[in-house]
This record gives C-alpha cells, sequence and structure tokens, in this order.
C-alpha cells in the first residue's frame, strides 16, 4: 500500500489546500455513515462500509489515470511549444540576429541568412559583414526609442527592433506594404488652378486673328506641359485652366520648377503681347471639395504676390514657392480702382467708428495712407482715427506727427493702441494699410481683436501669413506705393467741403516719394497721375522737403554704414552694423539703396540691428537677383527688387552667415534654370 501511495504522484491542481478539505469531508462523512449504520443495523453497515472502500479505490484509481493523462498532456504541450519556438526561429519570415557586446554575431536563423547570401557571419562583427546594417543598428540604439523603426537596407525596407540589453535584433521585411504605401501616397488626389494674369488687358488690344494665334499657342504650350507630367488639363474660362493631377506627377513637375512659366513669357514677349501665368495646386486633402477651395486660395496667394508664379501648399506645411522672377507689371485698371473705392465706401457706412493702422515703425508711405484713409471716412460722415506709437517715430514722420499736434482738431485722430483697444467693439472696422502681415501690425492686439472687420490695403505681395476673414482686400504689388492706391481710391469719394488738406496731400505724395526713391525705383504712368492729382488739391513740395530733410546724426550713420560695404559674391554687397549700435530702418534702407548705385553692384544687403532683440535685414536689387526669394528663406518678403525680414535673438554675425546660405541656396536653385 505505501509502494501504491508513492507510486501515485498528485496533479499540483489536487494539492490545493481547498480541495483536500473538501476531500476529507467527504470522507469522513462516509466513515461516520458506516459507523452509524454499523451501530444501527450490521447488515446496512456492512453494506454502507463495502460502498466507502469502493469509493475509496475508485478515488485512487482515478487520481492516477488523471495523473498519467495530465502529466502525458504536459509533456506533449511542453514538447510541441518548444517545437514551435524553434520552428519559429528557423522558419517564420522574421529575421533574428544574436550579438555579444562587442557587436560580434552570435547566430542568425535561416530566414535572415538568406539576406547574407553564402556569406559566413558567426563570429565576425556586424560590421564587418555588412556596414549598411551596422550603421542602421547603431542609429536605432543610440535613438533609445522602444518603437519599431522602419529603415531601408539594400533595395528592401525592413521593420526594425532590437532588444540592445539581450543583444537581439529582428528584422521584418515590410518591402511589400511599404510599396503599397507609397503607391497610396503617391497617387493621391492634387488640385491645380491656373490663372492667365493679364490675358484680359492684352486681348482688349487685339484682333480675332492675333487672339485666336494666342490663344492656340498658350493651348498647345499647356496641353504639351501636361501631358508630360501626365495631368489632365482642361480650360474651363478664356484665362482660367483646372489641373488635375497624381501627387507623384506634381513632384516631377516641382522638380522641374515649372519652367512652363517662363517659356509662356519669353516666347510671348517676342510677340510683343507677353503672357504670364499663376498656378495654385493644393494636396494632401481626401475632400475634394474642400482640396478646390485649397488650391483657389493658393492661386489667390500667387496673384496677390504679383503673379507669374506658382504657389504649392497643404493645410500644414508652409507653402512653396516658383517662378516670381519677372518684375510686376502694371495691369491694374481704374475700374477696379473705382470698385474697391465704393466698396470701401459701403463698409466705412456700417461701422461707427474706424481705425487706420500701419505697420511697426511707420514710414512714411504708411502713415500717409493712413492719413488719406482716415479722410475718405471724414468725407463720409464717420470719424477715423490713425493709431500709432508715438513713443517710436521716424525723424520724419515725428516731423508730420508734430504739424498736426499744432491742431487740437488734428491732434485728436492720432491715438495709441493702448487707447484703441479700450474703445473697439462689435461695431468698429479696422484697416490695415502698407502692410498684410498681422505680426508686423503696430498693435497686433488691435488686430486679434477686430481680426472679422478687417480692411487690406498693401502694394507688397502677399506672403503665407495673412488675416483669416478679411472683409475687404485691396493688394497691387504692382503699385509703387500705398499711397498711390489710396490716392486713386480718394478721386472716387464724394467732393465735399472737407475734402483732403494741404498736410494730407503732402503727407501722401512724400510716401510716394519715399517709396518710389523720387521716382525712380517701381513707377507707372498711375503713379504720376497719383502725384499729379496730390499735387492739384494741394500738396506742397516746399513742406515735403521740410518733412524729409535728413538728421545730421542720420547722415552720419548712413555713410558709416556705406563705409562696411564688402563684396559677398560675384555682384553683390553686404554692409553690416554693430551688433551693440541700434540703427534707424530708414537709414539703413538708404544706406543700402546708395550701395546700388555703385558698379558692378546688382544686389545690395544690409543687417543691422532693430532694438535689442531685433536684427534687421533689407535687400535691394536692380532687378537681375531676385531679393524676394532669399528674404522669404529668412522668414520675410517683399518685391522682387525691394525685400527685407527680421531675425529674433540672433547677432550680426550669425544673421550674416545666415544670410550668405540663403544667398547660395537661392543660386543653386537659379543654376539648373540658367543651364536648362
Amino acid at each position: 500500500m505505501k509502494k501504491l501511495l508513492q507510486k501515485i504522484e498528485i496533479p499540483t491542481f489536487l494539492k490545493d489546500i481547498r480541495l483536500a478539505i473538501a476531500m476529507i469531508v467527504i470522507f469522513a462523512l462516509c466513515i461516520i455513515g458506516a459507523v452509524v449504520g454499523l451501530a444501527l443495523n450490521l447488515f446496512f453497515g456492512m453494506i454502507i462500509f463495502i460502498i466507502f472502500l469502493l469509493l475509496v479505490i475508485s478515488f485512487i484509481y482515478g487520481t492516477m489515470i488523471l495523473s498519467e493523462n495530465t502529466t502525458n498532456f504536459v509533456s506533449n504541450l511542453s514538447y510541441r511549444i518548444k517545437r514551435g519556438e524553434q520552428e519559429a526561429l528557423i522558419k517564420m519570415p522574421i529575421g533574428i540576429l544574436l550579438y555579444d557586446d562587442q557587436k560580434q554575431i552570435q547566430w542568425v536563423n535561416p530566414y535572415l541568412q538568406l539576406y547574407f547570401g553564402n556569406k559566413e557571419v558567426i563570429g565576425k562583427k556586424i560590421s564587418a559583414v555588412d556596414y549598411d546594417l551596422s550603421t542602421l543598428v547603431e542609429k536605432t540604439v543610440d535613438s533609445q526609442t522602444i518603437e519599431n523603426q522602419v529603415v531601408t537596407w539594400g533595395k528592401r525596407q525592413f521593420e526594425m527592433s532590437i532588444q540592445d540589453d539581450l543583444g537581439v535584433l529582428y528584422l521584418l521585411d515590410v518591402t511589400r506594404y511599404a510599396e503599397i504605401e507609397q503607391r497610396y501616397l503617391s497617387e493621391k488626389m492634387t488640385i491645380g488652378q491656373l490663372f492667365l494674369d493679364n490675358y484680359d488687358e492684352l486681348s482688349q488690344s487685339m484682333d480675332d486673328q492675333t487672339i485666336s494665334s494666342l490663344n492656340n499657342y498658350i493651348t498647345h504650350t499647356l496641353t504639351s506641359w501636361a501631358n508630360q507630367y501626365q495631368m489632365y488639363l482642361k480650360r474651363v474660362d478664356d484665362d482660367h485652366f483646372l489641373i488635375l493631377a497624381h501627387f507623384d506627377q506634381l513632384n516631377d513637375a516641382e522638380r522641374d520648377r515649372f519652367t512652363v512659366l517662363d517659356k509662356i513669357r519669353e516666347e510671348t514677349s517676342k510677340q510683343n503681347y507677353p503672357i504670364t501665368l499663376s498656378i495654385g495646386f493644393a494636396y494632401g486633402v481626401d475632400d475634394l471639395s474642400e482640396l478646390a477651395t485649397l488650391a483657389q486660395r493658393n492661386l489667390d496667394l500667387a496673384l496677390g504676390r504679383g503673379g507669374d508664379q506658382v504657389v504649392i501648399k497643404n493645410q500644414t506645411d508652409s507653402a512653396r514657392f516658383y517662378g516670381g522672377k519677372s518684375n510686376p507689371m502694371e495691369k491694374r485698371t481704374r475700374v477696379r480702382a473705382r470698385m474697391v473705392s465704393q466698396a470701401l465706401r459701403d463698409t466705412i457706412k456700417d461701422r461707427d467708428e474706424i481705425f487706420v493702422m500701419g505697420h511697426k515703425h511707420p514710414d512714411m508711405d504708411a502713415i500717409g495712407a493712413a492719413l488719406g484713409i482716415s479722410r475718405i471716412a471724414k468725407m463720409n460722415n464717420k470719424k477715423a482715427y490713425v493709431v500709432l506709437d508715438n513713443a517710436h517715430l521716424n525723424y520724419d514722420v515725428q516731423r508730420l506727427y508734430d504739424l498736426f499736434l499744432d491742431k487740437e482738431e488734428d491732434a485728436e485722430r492720432f491715438i495709441t493702441p493702448q487707447q484703441a483697444l479700450s474703445m473697439a467693439d462689435d461695431k468698429s472696422l479696422l484697416v490695415m494699410v502698407d502692410h498684410s502681415k498681422p505680426s508686423m501690425s503696430e498693435s497686433s492686439e488691435l488686430y486679434e481683436k477686430l481680426e472679422n472687420s478687417t480692411v487690406v490695403i498693401d502694394h507688397h505681395r502677399r506672403g503665407e501669413e495673412f488675416p483669416e476673414n478679411p472683409m475687404l482686400v485691396y493688394i497691387e504689388p504692382y503699385a509703387s506705393s500705398t499711397c498711390e492706391l489710396v490716392t486713386e481710391m480718394l478721386e472716387y469719394q464724394p467732393k465735399k467741403a472737407d475734402n483732403i488738406t494741404k498736410i494730407e496731400a503732402s503727407a501722401m505724395l512724400a510716401g510716394i516719394i519715399v517709396d518710389t526713391k523720387s521716382f525712380s525705383l517701381r513707377t507707372g504712368t498711375r503713379t504720376f497721375d497719383a502725384a499729379s492729382y496730390l499735387r492739384s488739391v494741394g500738396a506742397d513740395n516746399k513742406l515735403i522737403q521740410d518733412l524729409l530733410k535728413e538728421d545730421l546724426n542720420q547722415f552720419i550713420n548712413r555713410n558709416h554704414l556705406i563705409s562696411t560695404i564688402e563684396i559677398i559674391k560675384p555682384g553683390m554687397a553686404l554692409l553690416k552694423g554693430e551688433d551693440d549700435q541700434i540703427y534707424d530702418p530708414i537709414v539703413a534702407a538708404q544706406a543700402v539703396d546708395m550701395s546700388l548705385s555703385l558698379d558692378n553692384i546688382e544686389a545690395a544687403f544690409i543687417i543691422t540691428r532693430r532694438d535689442k532683440n531685433t536684427i534687421g535685414i533689407s535687400a535691394r536689387s536692380v532687378g537681375k537677383v531676385n531679393v524676394q526669394v532669399i528674404m522669404e528663406k529668412l522668414g520675410g518678403g517683399g518685391h522682387l527688387s525691394n525685400a527685407a525680414t527680421q531675425l529674433k535673438d540672433e547677432t550680426i554675425d550669425v544673421a550674416s552667415e545666415q544670410l550668405i546660405e540663403a544667398i547660395e541656396t537661392y543660386q543653386a536653385e537659379e543654376e539648373p534654370e540658367e543651364q536648362e
């Protein structure tokens, strides 16, 4: 019996104390029942005792069978698990590599060995077997990330996971799925809106035969270009085309830098009817309606920057610009000026108070345009205020401001940004002049308060930063100045006794003179028309001369800056101020303008400190170098021949290095086009 009990190996699950107690209770009850039965009736007690013995024997036998079956099941399961692990390591489609602290390979499974070919890898360092794999392992280990990395090894892509503490590398070949993902991304839909910038103006002076010839050339050229990149092109209007393309095809056209713009502009120029194109491309949105809206916004951005360029942008990334090489041509018409003037008049009539605001450190163009808008408001019986921080004024604007302070009724027209914030309400209107970037405004807080009641009037090319929901936008990069635009609008306002004053007319003419460098840059026939009108309503040359007189210290500082000139690239000059010296932006602009008059200088840049935390860079060009593109690389903007930017918390030397890097990038982008 003792040997029998020793043979019985009770399974672990039967050794549970709760189960043992239950079995003891059952046996105890059986024994008690047998004893009670014997006491009451010998025959009945014997039957109960025999049943009890049979129960004990059955239990012992059942336990032996259960123990044997359990042992067999566990052994079989353990064998299958171990065999499965071994088979998985050897046959499953995941590469496994074991390595030691010295990055020597200790073992690889057969699946990974297939990627090494017939190489002997055991005992060798990973770098000796495959340098690329070793580099990937080092990078992944150094990144200390717990997430799997998708890497490219050879011609295939793998999902890599490393347990460096155990010395195990796992590689899952995901090439097929990566190709599916890449195909999905490359075939995503993009929409382009193409516009012929000046088609209407040119076609008005052409006969039918010439128009037909021009249309045939444009359609043939654009169709050939679209076919080259497998795009769908459809003409939906005389000057409007719709483009559908896959994302991969758009990338191919982008790598070519949209040379079709240059081709059409140059070929049509030879025929004396220069046509320029503007294109807005959008991608990255699944909703086609939303994608088309985004493409139209990008086209508006291209047109707002002067046209003759391509804008590519999705909803989140920064816009990419191509083209924009030609100098803006005077394409706007007086019809548009009259329509905008009327629209501004209607907008003003619905508002209680109008606030007019230029950019920070306003120049004569900004302040002159602000005075012109305030006069338009007064012509329509509305009170308008010019928002001005009178603690930070340039010397010419300070002189003008002092003239208004002499007249009590005019002095009330100027208010500080803090006063404007306290006065503004839901019935107020904000007019931004000579800028369209809210961050450049005299008061960004005032814009935020009135962002849904904003009008933008500017002559600079539109940038990515722009008011979200402007009520009216009048941006004409072809104008010489904002004062020119406002002057044209004044001509279409009601003629009353409170017409423009002598000081206001003089200030606006001074703004035109400053921005055109005395009518020597960016002037068209409309510029002289505006100047003539201002002279006719009282602009005084003597007063303008007094306003624009140069301060002696400013004259000395300007000449000092000119003396720092150095040639950083062939045809490019750089002027730099001292890091501990703050220079007036007007002085810096005058210095860089004068440097263009020197021989063999095509473009000039000046770097000066504007305040303790701000570095200003102004750029000028005679037209061959597109300084706008260079400044945009540094976060700024402007015109092809006149642009600027500001850098925060940098030194003059660091700003100089960033500028030279931007110039080199610009030149690298331009060289392929020149070679073609």
